[in-house]
């Protein structure tokens, strides 16, 4: 039978199945189908920063920027009473799943400053979890402030959050960064442990009859997974980090590609809300009837083996690609 077996950011994992950071893990119950049904380690639902620490100095100029003349803005931020849930709530679920699975559980914190964060980054480290994935959403609005003070933001912060604990520190990112390459290597410098690529920021969209900003969800395609393998087969060889898929990965064939681009596991969440927790049996077994059709005897093996440094065309992830993929294109008649 083919090993699925990988190593991330220290984990020994049975599996590149890990389910991503969802509503999926708000309760214990759901945190053990999870396990039961084939993922190899578990991201936590997220504790918002606003949780943490909305008096925290750092985070009201973060927050207040401008709200002077905008009163509303506050009051944008939905009541912090329900969301998923509170910060003592969320330690103490991580400590029962701990007692309680098998698989290794990564905490999760999602927010910019760095306010209460290094507080409860150890505390997510003294409950017990096994990593911590920090999953950093800016929007640089001001037009003063530059690309270099966006990163250097970002910098500071997994800094102080790697200083502070022992467990592995993963950073999720989204992809709109002008150098990502080098930010990439920043961050590898910087000692992070993995990188999460891309992050899915939810856009506001407008109600033409209610002249209102309105907000929605949207769960991910497979046609997000393009972007991803793109950046994580240039990245591969070049990071010591080791880097995670999240956003697009649906099906075992999603799955393979990811391995082959480079990344050491796959992370799941619209696919599971979409088709049950039971979906990651159908993605594990059609990986492993793949994998036996075409002589693969691990997941190891696969891993990179389609990155910039090892394909026939290193130039197809450049704008090579671009040029010839418009060139090709022919309308129909």
């Amino acid at each position: 039978m083919a090993d699925l077996s990988t190593t991330y950011m220290e984990l020994e994992l049975k599996s590149p199945l890990v389910a991503a950071a969802s509503p999926l893990s708000r309760t214990l119950d759901s945190i053990k189908r999870l396990e039961d049904a084939g993922a190899s380690a578990i991201t936590m639902y997220s504790l918002f920063e606003e949780q943490v620490t909305l008096e925290s100095e750092a985070l009201d100029r973060y927050l207040t920027q401008g709200t002077e003349s905008h009163a509303e803005a506050l009051s944008y931020f939905p009541d912090l009473g329900v969301y998923n849930v509170g910060p003592e709530d969320y330690l103490n679920l991580i400590l029962k799943a701990k007692q309680s699975v098998d698989v290794p559980i990564i905490g999760s914190l999602n927010g910019v400053s760095m306010g209460g964060w290094i507080d409860y980054a150890k505390k997510i480290q003294e409950v017990g979890a096994d990593a911590l994935e920090l999953n950093v959403y800016y929007i640089p609005t001001d037009p003063m402030m530059s690309s270099a003070d966006v990163e250097a933001m970002y910098l500071d912060l997994v800094r102080s959050v790697k200083g502070s604990i022992k467990i592995p520190v993963a950073v999720k990112l989204g992809h709109f960064f002008s150098a990502f390459a080098n930010f990439s290597k920043q961050l590898d410098a910087a000692g992070v442990n993995g990188l999460v690529l891309f992050n899915r920021f939810y856009q506001p969209d407008f109600d033409l009859d209610e002249l209102e900003v309105t907000h929605k969800l949207s769960l991910s395609r497979s046609s997000e997974l393009l972007v991803r393998l793109r950046w994580v087969a240039i990245l591969y060889g070049r990071l010591q980090a080791d880097m995670a898929v999240t956003g697009g990965v649906h099906t075992a064939e999603d799955v393979l590609k990811s391995m082959m681009a480079g990344a050491k596991v796959a992370t799941m969440a619209s696919a599971l809300l979409q088709n049950g927790v039971d979906h990651l049996r159908t993605v594990e077994a059609d990986l492993i009837r793949w994998m036996e059709e075409h002589e693969y005897e691990s997941i190891k093996q696969m891993q990179g083996s389609m990155s910039q440094r090892k394909v026939a065309e290193p130039a197809a992830f450049e704008r090579a690609n671009y040029i010839k993929v418009l060139q090709l294109y022919k309308p129909v008649a």
